[in-house]
């Protein structure tokens, strides 16, 4: 018995134009699922920018150092760099080198430490929360910075100012995470860990940022007056201008302890990137991960803003461009995005300090003048999607 020849069905135009509707498109590739290349291609070119990256940020830093009034030379700049290494003999007079070692080479580096640590925070929060507006305030903790910060300074004792930004900063952390677990109930279903998700912590975040700023509010509008009011203005709207060496200790140190373990989390936020119920099947504990994670963020962003105040879009603004280069793969998203966040606020602050000199810019309004156009440009850029 023959049977008749089988006949394929090719799909029609119609069919094809649905399909294409119907695949999800990560255009800013935000919480997109990462791209499959060839690895060796791929680790080259994510090499050759790292390498391009770490040698611009070197000369970024020397140059900026020498930007300033005080008439300074890149090469004055990495001789007082070597002395106090010790490589060398002291080539400039006493002045000129407090100069660079005691008041330039400090705001610099802090800069370029903050700048790392938000873009970093930016990069996870935005795979955590699959949300590409995400970033690292989204959980409050830059007004509960602010309530911490605006205290002491309402009380004259602005040396405790950095750890009590640092503890306003984990208490809203505390707040948020309690409210979304607690709107969660007990937990969520197959491993996903429905007590954090996205959603309910984003909310959960913004609930606590509107407290924490209505009490900032008040506490300005009752008791500060004079040279406090103007303190708290300048903390309000991000200012490296008192950066120190303790502020580069406290800054980098953070960086190293808390930004390092982050750089290893990789695999975990490309899971994430298929959404929950994918991650738990590829082995990763959804509850347990993207707490420690954003707790590890949390803690970051509050170290870096209890030096540096509230300083906006590096960690929203950072990860985009570089994503659009790299793609989204978190191996070379995370640091890349660093390496540009630190390049990036090291300009801007030097950019701040210089621009209307004598006068200083909070370089907060800096960053915000800038972010603002290339957020809306992510905008009219993803216009096509929902």
């Amino acid at each position: 018995m023959t049977h008749p020849p089988r006949v394929e069905e090719r799909p029609t135009k119609e069919d094809a134009s649905r399909n294409r509707r119907e695949r999800p498109r990560f255009r800013d590739g935000a919480g997109a699922p990462p791209q499959l290349a060839h690895p060796a291609r791929r680790g080259l070119r994510t090499g050759a920018w790292a390498v391009g990256l770490v040698a611009l940020l070197g000369a970024s830093v020397i140059v900026a150092v020498a930007i300033g009034p005080a008439g300074l030379a890149p090469a004055d700049v990495f001789a007082s760099i070597a002395a106090h290494l010790g490589i060398g003999e002291p080539t400039l007079s006493p002045l000129r080198d407090g100069i660079v070692w005691e008041l330039r080479m400090p705001r610099v580096l802090t800069a370029a430490a903050v700048g790392a640590g938000l873009a970093l925070c930016g990069a996870v929060m935005q795979a955590l929360t699959r949300n590409p507006l995400a970033d690292p305030y989204l959980l409050g903790l830059s007004s509960g910075a602010s309530v911490g910060a605006v205290i002491v300074i309402v009380l004259g004792v602005g040396l405790l100012l950095p750890f009590a930004a640092f503890v306003g900063a984990l208490v809203a952390l505390a707040a948020t995470l309690a409210l979304a677990a607690g709107a969660g109930g007990a937990g969520g279903r197959g491993g996903t860990g429905g007590s954090l998700t996205p959603t309910r912590t984003v909310l959960a975040g913004l609930a606590v940022a509107s407290v924490f700023g209505a009490v900032t509010s008040l506490i300005i509008f009752w008791s500060a007056t004079g040279d406090s009011y103007r303190e708290i203005l300048n903390w309000l709207l991000g200012s490296l201008s008192g950066a120190d060496w303790t502020s580069v200790a406290i800054a980098g140190g953070a960086v190293i302890v808390i930004g390092m373990p982050l750089l290893t989390s990789a695999k975990t936020l490309d899971a994430f990137a298929f959404g929950d119920t994918a991650a738990a099947a590829l082995g990763v504990h959804v509850g347990r991960s993207r707490a420690l994670l954003l707790t590890a963020t949390a803690l970051l962003t509050g170290a870096l803003v209890a030096v540096s105040g509230s300083i906006g879009f590096v960690g929203l603004i950072l990860p985009h461009g570089v994503r659009l280069i790299v793609g989204s793969r978190h191996r070379a998203l995370l640091p890349l995005s660093a390496l540009a966040g630190a390049i990036f606020l090291v300009w801007v602050d030097t950019g701040a300090r210089t621009l209307f000199d004598p006068r200083e810019l909070p370089v907060g309004i800096l960053t915000a003048l800038i972010g603002g156009p290339v957020f809306a440009l992510l905008l009219l850029r993803n216009r096509g999607l929902r």
